[in-house]
């Protein structure tokens, strides 16, 4: 089985609901705000429905055209679409993958930064997270005053619950800088 790319898989999922076509795929990727977990673009979504196809994962089920609008051509999953879905979620689920963040990255060279700055930047990183996770709140608040089942918020509610975990952890990390219980190596 050839390895399907993230929106690959979020495309034959959404088409494991039921077919569309690729421009409703995108509207529902953006309204479920999975653009936060898959880089989606609408031509980068009909180029992977397109690949989908050619590799039979996915099959066409009609075209419509509504007046001057161009065609547009509603697909449905296949059984091997479905069978390539399920193998790649197990392989993610099952397997750790360092995806080389560039937050790490940061952290590990933060010391070659005046210890202020850093500290600076990193109150401003907290402000951002807690933007983000009133954004999740209110995502799953909207998802659920709309009875959308639990299963299909469980990546909100990781999110949420890294995302609080992260801003622990920098918070804590702001007072050892801060209180000298960090000690921070100025420019040699």
């Amino acid at each position: 089985m050839t390895s399907l790319k993230p929106l690959a898989v979020a495309a034959l999922a959404l088409l494991n609901e039921r077919p569309m076509h690729p421009y409703e795929m995108y509207q529902l990727l953006l309204e479920r705000q999975e653009d936060h977990l898959v880089k989606v673009r609408p031509g980068s979504l009909y180029h992977a429905v397109e690949r989908l196809h050619g590799e039979q994962l996915v099959s066409v089920v009609g075209t419509e055209r509504e007046g001057n609008r161009p065609e547009r051509t509603t697909y449905a999953i296949t059984e091997a679409g479905y069978d390539a879905l399920v193998a790649q979620l197990r392989e993610w689920l099952s397997t750790p993958v360092n995806e080389y963040p560039r937050f790490p990255l940061a952290l590990a060279e933060a010391h070659n930064g005046p210890a202020d700055l850093v500290v600076s930047d990193l109150r401003t990183y907290v402000k951002n997270l807690d933007v983000d996770l009133e954004r999740l709140q209110e995502g799953v608040a909207h998802a659920r005053s709309r009875d959308v089942p639990e299963a299909y918020l469980i990546e909100a509610d990781y999110l949420h619950t890294m995302k609080l975990a992260e801003r622990e952890w920098i918070t804590q990390l702001i007072s050892r800088i801060e209180t000298k219980d960090l000690p921070w190596q100025p420019r040699q």
